[in-house]
């Protein structure tokens, strides 16, 4: 009789296990941390508040990862400030994609990997692992060549020994992973302060003229007519969603142990959207901030051509007169490439555990992800010097395009489905909103990499 009741209940809720799903679900991915940050149900709404911060964070690492500093600086230097409306548009696509990620998680106790797994014939899950194996190995080696470009800017090391140095951040992600997932949040959020307190100190010393920078956030026709700004705009927007942020964001949420009721897990889902919400807009405020810099600094000077990480390095001492200036870029891009490098490999683990089931240690896990992205960058360094690093990034960034639409593309699918999600179904405004931000995105990508391919 209890029974009955309580299974008359979930159903008055709206509580979804979902009957749509081909195969039930499986121990959740990171299982090591998994609900492992207490929610009290008797806390204030600020304490509660409190405790869903921190994944948002780890997920705003990935859109200011290495790989994007060069869009930010080309768009700064070349057309000043006109740009910063498509790094605010970018962002708000992406903050409605990641609402997905959470709202995912939520509805069905799965994260995107083990969704895919469990709604898709088996061929078709495994193509889809494939894919995005291939995809965070991409991205770890753009997160690799990043950090070594750090370290040799600010210390002087070889890009060959940088590259090996940056095996060493796995030791230091699984020591942190054994005190609490809350030791990894706290790391990340600390270099996140300190990148964020180099470019106020270098916006301070640029003394931009806040007028134009304000005006930057409007769009004008100038986007569309110029073919130039159109294709760095696009090269904005198009590198902006990492496919890895979509895996780790529904997973690193179901580490807050929220309770099971309906109620309980909508309150959950609107402290996750308003996490990640306000972390994405931190991420907005540094990425601006790359424009603004270059936009204040390069473009005021006619150095309209700066791309290179290391050029920007190298001009900001002459520029804004103070040695300081280029050593708070290398801080900032060192603790950049660091931060990347732990959600990555996070990333990984959960790709694996959740699409395939498969478990190892943690520590193998890592090194094996880690191996797969300092072997091609190691080799392209050493052979061929640094001046082909660029190349490296920029056809990691094409893979990544690649793999995209089959991320996103399931994302939004999964989240409109009554079946999969139950009470929890995305609304049809946010899903044909959804629809059109993927639309947009893969369009975006499809012709960066067709670009790519002419040449």
């Amino acid at each position: 009789m209890v029974d009955v009741a309580v299974e008359a209940k979930r159903e008055a809720d709206g509580q979804a296990e979902g009957k749509g799903w081909l195969r039930q679900r499986s121990e959740p991915s990171l299982v090591e941390v998994f609900r492992s940050v207490a929610v009290r149900a008797d806390a204030s709404t600020l304490r509660k508040f409190a405790s869903f911060m921190g994944p948002g964070y780890l997920v705003a690492v990935g859109y200011m990862d290495p790989g994007n500093w060069a869009t930010s600086l080309a768009g700064g230097s070349r057309f000043g400030y006109a740009l910063l409306a498509v790094a605010l548009l970018s962002n708000m696509m992406a903050i409605l994609l990641q609402h997905l990620c959470a709202r995912l998680a939520i509805a069905t106790r799965r994260d995107l990997a083990q969704a895919c797994r469990d709604a898709f014939p088996r061929p078709v899950a495994w193509l889809l692992w494939l894919l995005a194996e291939i995809a965070i190995v991409a991205t770890d080696i753009a997160e690799v060549i990043g950090t070594a470009i750090g370290l040799n800017l600010l210390f002087g090391i070889p890009l060959e020994l940088g590259v090996v140095i940056t095996a060493l951040d796995v030791f230091l992600i699984l020591w942190l992973q054994n005190k609490g997932f809350r030791w990894i949040e706290a790391f990340v959020i600390t270099l996140l302060g300190v990148i964020a307190v180099c470019f106020l100190v270098q916006i301070l010393l640029a003394d931009p003229n806040w007028g134009d920078v304000i005006r930057g956030f409007a769009p004008t026709t100038e986007l569309v007519t110029n073919p130039d700004m159109l294709y760095l705009a696009l090269g904005i927007i198009g590198a902006t969603v990492m496919p890895h942020n979509l895996y780790l964001h529904s997973a690193i949420v179901q580490t807050r142990a929220y309770g099971d009721t309906m109620p309980e897990r909508r309150e959950a889902l609107t402290f996750a959207t308003w996490d990640s919400t306000i972390a994405l807009m931190f991420a907005l405020t540094v990425n601006a901030s790359i424009l603004i810099l270059a936009a204040a600094t390069f473009n005021v000077a006619g150095q309209t051509g700066v791309e290179d990480l290391g050029d920007a390095h190298n001009l900001l001492a002459p520029l804004l007169g103070l040695a300081i200036a280029p050593s708070l870029f290398a801080i900032a891009l060192l603790c950049c490439g660091l931060n990347s490098t732990v959600t990555a490999t996070m990333a990984g683990q959960i790709v694996m555990e959740g699409f395939i089931n498969f478990r190892i240690k943690a520590w193998m896990r890592r090194l094996l992800t880690r191996g797969l992205a300092i072997i091609p960058a190691a080799a392209v360094t050493i052979i061929y010097g640094e001046a082909q690093t660029g190349k490296l990034l920029i056809l990691t960034q094409v893979v990544l395009s690649l793999q995209l639409p089959f991320a996103v593309v399931p994302l939004v699918m999964m989240t409109a489905s009554k079946d999969k999600m139950g009470a929890l179904v995305s609304p049809r405004w946010i899903t044909a909103l959804a629809a059109v931000v993927a639309a947009l995105i893969i369009a975006l990508n499809v012709k960066l990499v067709v670009d790519f391919l002419m040449g």
